[in-house]
């Protein structure tokens, strides 16, 4: 997960994460999922072998959680950890139904 700042365009943060990538540590990644503000970024996933598809609900899971969709981080580690406890409560209440 790479969270950019907000004065900065979805285009670029996204372009600085998928050439960041090191896909010898994840080498079954095939697939990305983004937003719409990352659509424009399919040649540069397609130049490092990865198929990137856009999805619309993340933002509106993300905004689940009361912490994400009021508060404001001023850093944005914060908001990283912060976004990867809410996909895992997310991921764990789909677990249990699954159950």
């Amino acid at each position: 997960m790479y969270v950019h700042p907000a004065n900065g365009h979805d285009r670029w943060g996204g372009q600085a994460l998928l050439e960041g990538m090191d896909l010898d540590y994840w080498p079954r990644a095939r697939k990305v999922f983004v937003d719409w503000g990352y659509r424009g970024l399919r040649e540069v996933a397609r130049g490092l072998g990865l198929e990137l598809e856009v999805v619309e609900r993340t933002f509106a899971w993300m905004g689940r959680n009361r912490r994400l969709g009021k508060d404001y981080e001023y850093h944005p580690e914060v908001t990283e950890a912060w976004m990867y406890l809410g996909m895992i409560r997310l991921l764990v209440k789909r677990l249990a139904r699954a159950a």
